[in-house]
């Protein structure tokens, strides 16, 4: 089976301080597709920075990043924010629902941005399909003040999943939830997988963690397994595709500010 993604000698040096601070170094990093994965660290480790560069919300300064044979890690930004529509759902610590709209209208925002045209048929079915999978579709007309702090974020997750990703790249979700209502989102969210779907979690909570099949743990800027061992790169070095993408064709989509990634489409 080829990866679904693979990272090979990532780093990522801040600037613009008195003195560089490496928070990412030599990063080596394979998901399968279908498989799940937890990254535990310490606050400021470096684990929000991993995930917004697999997301593409943000560069490496040197090493490699591939899916599906392509090298991403320059990916200029237009390209990159049609690769995050069509392959990767987000769920955040915060919501980021609209006051405004419904469950459901707020589920097809996923689809209004960056998916093209469906028909409103094929949308609410769409939408329908992503509530049920997490067990909300009895809330679909229910604007999110209606709504708890765990249903809120349940429908976070199906718009994540509305648009079939590929992978889904977690982070914090369960934060400001409490337990029970937590175990129930990650165990949504590990469903997912049971469709093919790659999960990386970014959490503090070990329970949690223990959950995916895999867990890392990300120090001083190197990712290890829980023996502290490197973790493995799957690809032989001389078998690495290096073919990279270069023709930006489409423009970013929507954009809103996350806390820790910048700015960043509407989270899907």
């Amino acid at each position: 089976m080829s990866p679904l993604i693979e990272m090979v000698g990532i780093t990522k040096t801040l600037k613009g301080q008195q003195e560089p601070r490496v928070i990412l170094d030599g990063v080596d990093l394979t998901v399968d597709p279908g498989e799940s994965v937890a990254i535990l660290g310490r606050s400021g480790s470096g684990k929000s920075t991993l995930l917004s560069l697999i997301g593409l919300f943000d560069r490496p300064d040197d090493g490699h990043y591939f899916m599906d044979g392509r090298d991403l890690a320059r990916i200029p930004e237009r390209k990159a924010a049609a690769l995050r529509s069509a392959q990767f759902g987000f769920v955040f610590q915060r919501f980021f629902l609209l006051k405004h709209l419904t469950a459901a209208q707020n589920v097809a925002m996923a689809l209004v941005n960056g998916q093209g045209w469906l028909p409103r048929r094929h949308r609410r079915a769409r939408v329908l399909e992503a509530l049920d999978l997490v067990g909300i579709a009895h809330l679909a007309k229910q604007r999110p003040a209606k709504l708890s702090g765990g249903e809120q974020q349940r429908v976070a997750v199906a718009r994540a999943l509305v648009r079939q990703p590929r992978l889904l790249l977690a982070d914090e979700p369960t934060g400001a939830l409490d337990t029970e209502t937590g175990n129930l989102v990650i165990e949504v969210m590990r469903a997912a997988t049971d469709r093919g779907c790659g999960l990386i979690l970014v959490t503090h909570d070990h329970a949690h963690a223990a959950k995916m099949q895999r867990v890392l743990t990300l120090t001083n800027g190197v990712l290890t397994a829980p023996d502290g061992s490197p973790t493995e790169v799957l690809t032989a070095p001389d078998q690495r595709p290096t073919e990279v993408l270069t023709a930006p064709d489409q423009r970013p989509t929507e954009m809103l500010t996350a806390p820790g990634w910048g700015a960043t489409e509407v989270p899907a």
